[in-house]
């Protein structure tokens, strides 16, 4: 991967990250901001319908709905290690060959993947510097639904990000969490043809559905 930021994920998202989140996942189910979406995703009606999840760690997004009725699903992800936790959860499930793994930077592979059903970024567009190029191309792969979730745009959320970074610059770690404004992500994601149709927000997060 060319990109300093991805190769910081797939530093920072390790091996023991990885099997401490999927055991926290087999213990006790998607975390509350992923829940929602994927209760939100679920609404809209997901029999044999295609997914690509961008960023899934763990794959709590692609297992869950393909638990639901999902026929394929496409796993993009700048950590290794995540995917091959993904992986083992597929093969205790027993859907190992409906789901394509790809271990890398989502807009240097985009061209790569085919457009799908349904899109998803869960806390994703917060460890990515380009937000138009990473919204842009995952938008344009969505056919019918585009999910993510996103930092709220609030002044403890930027505190928070501030204070990750000074401490990412410590560690002389290259991963930067960033606050990309709202309005922003809204307006490009129209652009694409998409129009919200569910919004909620948490604390720290903010959700959305996108239909075509």
């Amino acid at each position: 991967m060319s990109c300093r930021q991805c190769q910081g994920l797939d530093s920072l998202f390790d091996k023991e990250t990885a099997a401490r989140e999927l055991k926290d996942y087999q213990k006790n189910g998607p975390k509350k901001s992923t829940r929602l979406l994927i209760e939100a995703i679920k609404t809209q009606g997901v029999e044999g319908l295609t997914l690509l999840d961008i960023g899934g760690g763990v794959g709590a997004i692609q297992h869950e709905l393909l638990a639901s009725g999902a026929s394929r699903a496409i796993h993009v992800d700048a950590s290794s290690a995540y995917l091959e936790a993904a992986r083992r959860e597929a093969e205790r499930r027993g859907y190992t060959n409906r789901v394509s793994y790809y271990h890398g930077n989502f807009v240097e592979l985009a061209q790569q993947i085919e457009p799908v059903d349904i899109v998803t970024l869960d806390r994703v567009i917060c460890c990515y510097p380009d937000m138009p190029a990473l919204v842009g191309l995952s938008a344009s792969r969505a056919g019918r639904l585009y999910g993510l979730v996103y930092p709220r745009e609030t002044w403890w959320m930027k505190l928070g990000c501030k204070l990750v970074n000074f401490g990412s610059g410590l560690m002389r770690q290259p991963y930067r969490f960033f606050v990309h404004p709202t309005d922003a992500v809204e307006a490009l994601i129209q652009q694409h043809g998409l129009k919200r149709s569910f919004y909620r927000q948490t604390w720290l997060w903010q959700l959305a559905i996108y239909t075509r």
